[in-house]
């Protein structure tokens, strides 16, 4: 995420010389980008001493609500890189450090050894359960300036921007 920001506030720097320079208009547009991602930041930068705590990041966190949304069937690997929050490229270097804190476990079925399915464990469960009232607070201290409506809207358009259809919630 941070390279990602770095990445952005370069290329807004290098746009906004050359708007000096050449006195171009400055798109709204990259200013919207920025600002998204500046959130991003600011959110992930927010919640993270609640992982920190707990010893774990915001990413393996991410995987182990999947896994707890995903039941008894546990998921393959790439379902959860999917699904994650944040495109993760090292995905089995971020099981493999959840599986060494006991907090996943992994098995090949025996009818296609090329899947692996990832399933959470009891611990895993126990630890998102005692993280669930710190996230929700922290969220709620995070978004406590928005009301109902307006966390509705900036859901809505951050689903457009993405090119999704908007949810009906």
């Amino acid at each position: 995420m941070i390279r990602i920001v770095s990445a952005v506030a370069q290329v807004k720097a290098k746009l906004d010389g050359a708007a000096k320079q050449k006195h171009l208009v400055h798109p709204r547009q990259h200013d919207a980008v920025a600002s998204i991602l500046r959130t991003a930041d600011y959110f992930g930068r927010f919640c993270s001493p609640v992982f920190d705590q707990h010893g774990i990041t915001s990413q393996q966190y991410n995987v182990l609500r999947i896994l707890r949304g995903a039941g008894l069937g546990g998921l393959p690997t790439l379902d959860i890189a999917e699904r994650m929050i944040e495109q993760a490229p090292g995905i089995t270097r971020l099981l493999d450090r959840l599986e060494g804190k006991k907090l996943v476990r992994r098995e090949r079925p025996s009818d296609n050894r090329r899947q692996v399915l990832c399933y959470i464990t009891k611990p895993g469960l126990d630890l998102l359960q005692e993280l669930d009232t710190p996230v929700r607070n922290k969220v709620n201290q995070a978004l406590h300036r928005l009301g109902e409506s307006e966390i509705e809207e900036l859901i809505r358009l951050l689903e457009l921007a993405r090119g999704e259809q908007p949810s009906t919630t």
